[in-house]
């Protein structure tokens, strides 16, 4: 999947697409302890981006989908992270609308 898949790069996350395996694609979570070393900080960004992927599933469907944390991601920017994963979900799912 990494190797094979279209990225997308923001500042603090990277999101990895590629055609899916299944009729429904699959989505992934890596949040390192390295780059968010609290785990209440890094279970709060993984439930943010759920239910942003949630939101954009049906465009979603087409790809099998990893939201990787490039960067050490503080408290204080958690919210900007999950603004910035809801602007690759985006360019994600228009991408899947344009291409059908």
């Amino acid at each position: 999947m990494f190797a094979s898949g279209r990225r997308f790069d923001g500042r603090f996350l990277q999101l990895v697409a590629a055609p899916a395996a299944r009729p429904v694609g699959r989505v992934g979570y890596v949040i390192g302890r390295k780059a968010m070393p609290r785990a209440v900080d890094r279970n709060r960004l993984r439930r943010r981006l759920r239910e942003i992927v949630r939101a954009a599933r049906p465009g979603l469907d087409a790809y099998d989908v990893i939201l990787r944390v490039r960067s050490a991601v503080v408290a204080a920017d958690v919210d900007a992270a999950a603004q910035e994963g809801a602007r690759l979900v985006a360019r994600v799912a228009a991408s899947a609308a344009s291409a059908t």
